[in-house]
């Protein structure tokens, strides 16, 4: 009995001990277990640059691109706690991580629209409220895409006189450039919000400094159409009273439909929202649907002119469901016509559907 009590005594003063023993080893596992992430983190780090930004770029989904920023980004960045932030990168997938939440807002702006023109208020303010709501979250992210942006090139936009970065190639020019315009976009979205997000609003005349670090014409006119929008939004920034903004904006997305990338016709037909100009919006958009057939997409930075392609269309819409109380119909977008509008619409057969 002695003999037996003591053999269970003995077991249960080794598994304490062996606990204890495990419990002890956790911090050493913990350390040997850093240089492991520092080396993934690294790997990962290097191969989203490297690899996985030129494949993004050149996608033509834009749904899918939006879907990687937003579930790769908070990966992308775990690593962070034991290796450089990968700002380059990073500020890219918070970018197309700021797209689905805008993507998202537009339905809400669509679906308010539809109602307002329906009459039905219940549902017109609950979509304005959630359209709202996602704009706030749309300048959140693209606020933190630019500064991703200036932290990934050592940039301080506010900094006199004026230095830019060096960039090592094209693919650090534009996501340098891009950086600039999420800046821009932010105080859009926060204005669309009612200005949840606080975004602060000096962002613009840094931008229009810092856009003047790129080639104008190798970028299909993105930094003179960033730096009209200031001057839109700002007029006091313009560098000579005489400046003609639309004309600049015009001029940008002549040269973005020659490099094949339209990013700059988008940020036209921004303007011509927000300020109210309906003669530059139907003009834009009836360029940019026309171009299609006739301009050369830069393949390398495709998914660009496709993103700039999806605002476009939403501005078309925007239109139509305030107008007609739906989206534009297949084989309108172009036009804001009403002459046009009843010879667009298409007709659907009921009786094939039976």
């Amino acid at each position: 009995m002695i003999s037996s009590l003591t053999t269970s005594v003995g077991g249960r003063l080794s598994a304490h001990l062996n606990t204890l023993t495990l419990i002890g080893l956790l911090p050493l596992a913990g350390c040997s277990m850093e240089p492991i992430y520092k080396t993934s983190g690294m790997v990962m780090s290097g191969y989203s640059w490297t690899e996985a930004t030129p494949y993004v770029m050149q996608m033509s989904d834009p749904a899918m691109a939006c879907a990687l920023g937003e579930g790769v980004d908070p990966l992308l960045y775990s690593f962070s706690e034991v290796v450089d932030a990968p700002d380059n990168s990073g500020s890219l997938m918070m970018a197309l991580a700021a797209n689905c939440s805008e993507y998202r807002a537009w339905e809400a702006e669509l679906d308010y629209l539809r109602a307002d023109y329906a009459g039905d208020v219940t549902a017109a303010k609950n979509a304005r409220e959630l359209a709202k709501r996602l704009n706030a979250e749309s300048a959140i992210r693209r606020y933190r895409s630019f500064e991703r942006a200036m932290a990934a090139y050592e940039f301080d936009p506010a900094a006199e006189p004026l230095v830019c970065p060096d960039f090592d190639d094209d693919q650090d020019e534009l996501t340098f450039l891009l950086g600039l315009l999420n800046g821009m976009q932010a105080i859009v979205n926060d204005s669309n919000s009612g200005a949840r997000a606080d975004i602060p609003r000096n962002i613009a005349p840094q931008a229009e400094r810092a856009a003047t670090c790129v080639d104008n014409a190798k970028w299909g006119g993105l930094p003179t159409a960033v730096r009209a929008l200031v001057w839109l939004l700002l007029p006091d920034t313009k560098p000579d009273a005489s400046t003609d903004p639309w004309q600049m904006l015009d001029r940008s997305s002549d040269m973005s439909i020659r490099a094949g990338m339209r990013a700059a016709m988008a940020i036209e037909v921004v303007a011509a929202e927000t300020f109210g100009r309906p003669d530059v919006l139907e003009q834009t958009i009836a360029e940019f649907a026309a171009a299609d057939d006739r301009m050369n997409v830069w393949e390398d930075y495709r998914l660009v002119d496709v993103v700039a392609g999806t605002i476009v269309l939403f501005a078309s819409d925007k239109y139509w469901a305030a107008n007609y109380g739906h989206r534009t119909p297949q084989g309108a977008f172009g036009t804001l016509s009403p002459e046009r509008a009843a010879n667009d619409m298409e007709t659907m057969d009921l009786d094939g559907l039976l």
